[in-house]
């Protein structure tokens, strides 16, 4: 039995329908996940479910006394008070037990009247889970004012609330946004609890894939239903993809027999073949149905980008708290080369977005110097998003840009036709920006940051708000961007596609590098147990040789990370030898003018270069390699 179900439920906004007739249920332990373009109601709809929206027509049919746990994209509570009082915010007998407690803690007075409800109400595991949700989401000091709280704290005290009320179903809206990656692994784990009941909107496709056993889509104001995780997803949307194209294709091929057949026939004879009239009709509802396709293609003018992109020399960064001076980062140097991409994580609070700022100048270092190539155009997209007038329309803001933009082969294009190409058709171009949804001012913004024609891109959590969809797109994108990438993203997903080399921040201060993507370093993190060094014991010289042995075969072993480089290796030198010989190619060209053959040069000798320092580096990890096989 369904603790609640939608039945033929409809939303319009204007003209526009979100979604027409749409039905679903929820069963106890069932896991469940929204998807849909941005825009198109998602949170409508969960809020609907929530109690917080009506809808157009239909109904929703809860359970009676059914308690929902609603966690909401927005901040929603008080500034006033503490963390712990926000959390025992409700006016239920338990929760005043629990405040009483906390508060004669702090004044000492009615303490004993405290502790003996607290026993009447069998409330302490209740305090402990309270505490031990808010330190899993990097919350400790639960006296803190809320008003003190930066907006990504408010949005994990937020969480933690809706994670501890006893609620029969939990809604989720982007539970993950301002999560670092412990923390996303961490709430997976309490999420697959099997008596949890869930519907849960979110971006994160491992989390999907994870926690889901059943993916609802709204497209085009309908409902598909996908049951198991984000792979058979990814699947039957595909398979249904392809019917519907098909279906289309086959109904313009009829349409346009039956057309000709229309066109044929005497006006005098209106009513005769009525049936075929109306069947045209039918069919030509089916052909003009348009299948969008998800492909963003900017295509911009880059500037050519020298080998030497970035060069950080001694970076710290440091602040004074009340308990003394913190180091954020430390002694840190980097060289960053044109065909990098760089993934940067770490836990929150760590410097991710600060070592972002300070390497793009709006930030100072407390000591050390970065120098940029001669070369580098770089655009950064802040996590903070753009600043753009909510009266502008959004073909105002392509505008400022310029009339007209040059591409990357010579031509030009319209500002309207580079946002057609970025998703926002010309229905859209008109819409002031303060009406856009959220991920689409992302878009937006990601796009004036493209026009800048950069040929380093810095991004600092370019997924948040983002729909699915407009994510894989993104990624195409850059998967094609042959410029240099630096990154910092919550979403392992998409790490795991761009990225090729890892920062990873200390709390320490200290920065590791790490060779591969995301699930590379979590499984070496994993996998990799630190080596042992036994103390002397009093066998004497024997252990002490043995010892001696060990640590000999220790050096050669490879590290985790040094097998994933070797293995980057072997695909990577016969990539750049391919690159060497087009340029080889090129250079025997009879119509190149001397500024070519000049460039030509210097790429030929840069790339000579790193191949030979690819190859050396190759040899040196093939012969450790082959010492211990």
């Amino acid at each position: 039995m369904n603790l609640i179900s939608v039945d033929r439920i409809s939303k319009s906004y204007g003209r526009d329908p979100l979604f027409t007739d749409i039905s679903f249920g929820i069963a106890k332990g069932e896991k469940k996940a929204l998807v849909a373009r941005n825009g198109t109601g998602k949170t409508t709809l969960i809020r609907i479910l929530a109690g917080l929206e009506q809808p157009d027509s239909g109904q929703v049919i809860s359970r009676a006394g059914l308690k929902v746990s609603y966690l909401d994209q927005t901040d929603n509570f008080s500034t006033d008070g503490t963390i712990l009082q926000i959390m025992l915010g409700s006016d239920t007998e338990e929760e005043n037990a629990l405040r009483a407690y906390e508060t004669a803690l702090i004044t000492s007075q009615d303490m004993n009247s405290a502790i003996a409800k607290m026993d009447e109400l069998n409330l302490w595991d209740y305090e402990r889970k309270v505490k031990e949700i808010l330190s899993k989401l990097g919350i400790t000091d639960l006296n803190a004012p809320v008003s003190t709280l930066s907006g990504g704290q408010k949005k994990r005290v937020a969480l933690a609330r809706a994670l501890m009320r006893e609620a029969d179903l939990l809604i989720l809206d982007e539970p993950t946004n301002h999560l670092d990656l412990d923390m996303i692994e961490w709430l997976e784990n309490f999420l697959q609890n099997p008596g949890l009941t869930l519907l849960l909107v979110t971006h994160d496709r491992y989390f999907l894939e994870n926690v889901s056993d059943e993916i609802l889509e709204i497209d085009r104001a309908e409902l598909f239903k996908y049951p198991g995780n984000y792979a058979n997803y990814l699947e039957k949307k595909a398979e249904r993809e392809e019917s519907e194209i098909s279906s289309i294709t086959k109904a313009k091929n009829k349409m346009r027999k039956e057309l000709d057949w229309i066109r044929r026939q005497p006006k005098a004879r209106g009513t005769k073949a009525k049936y075929r009239v109306d069947a045209f009709e039918d069919l030509k509802a089916v052909a003009s149905q348009k299948i969008e396709e998800n492909e963003i293609e900017p295509d911009i003018k880059m500037p050519r980008l020298g080998n030497k992109v970035i060069e950080i020399f001694n970076l710290s960064k440091s602040f004074e708290t009340y308990s003394g001076e913190r180091s954020l980062i430390k002694d840190f140097e980097l060289s960053v080369q044109n065909n990098d991409r760089i993934g940067i994580i770490g836990p929150n609070g760590s410097g991710k977005s600060t070592l972002l700022n300070m390497i793009m100048g709006s930030e100072a270092p407390t000591a050390g110097k970065i120098v940029f190539g001669e070369t580098v155009v770089a655009g950064y997209y802040r996590q903070s998003g753009g600043k753009f007038s909510d009266e502008q329309t959004v073909l105002s803001v392509i505008r400022e840009a310029g009339e007209v933009i040059p591409l990357s082969n010579g031509r030009t294009i319209t500002a309207s036709q580079m946002l057609e190409k970025f998703l926002f058709p010309p229905g859209i171009q008109s819409r002031k920006v303060g009406k856009l949804s959220g991920g689409e001012r992302r878009r937006l913004y990601l796009l004036t940051v493209l026009l800048q024609n950069p040929n380093l891109l810095i991004l600092d959590e370019p997924t948040n708000d983002l729909d699915i969809a407009t994510i894989a797109v993104l990624e195409d994108f850059l998967l094609t961007f042959p410029g240099c990438l630096i990154v910092v993203s919550h979403d392992r997903y998409f790490m795991d596609k761009m990225v090729s080399k890892l920062l990873v921040l200390q709390q320490s201060g200290q920065v590791l590098r790490f060779v591969g993507n995301y699930s590379d370093y979590l499984f070496s993190r994993e996998n990799e147990k630190p080596v042992s060094h036994p103390s002397q014991n009093k066998n004497g010289d024997g252990a002490k040789s043995d010892k001696q042995a060990r640590k000999k075969e220790t050096k050669q072993q490879l590290k985790y990370s040094e097998r994933i480089e070797l293995k980057e290796l072997e695909k990577k030198i016969p990539q750049k030898e391919a690159e060497l010989q087009k340029l080889n190619q090129r250079m025997q060209a009879s119509d190149l003018a001397f500024t070519e053959i000049e460039n030509l040069s210097i790429d030929l000798n840069t790339l000579t270069l790193e191949i030979e320092k690819l190859s050396e580096r190759y040899l040196m990890l093939s012969e450790l390699d082959q010492q211990n096989s």
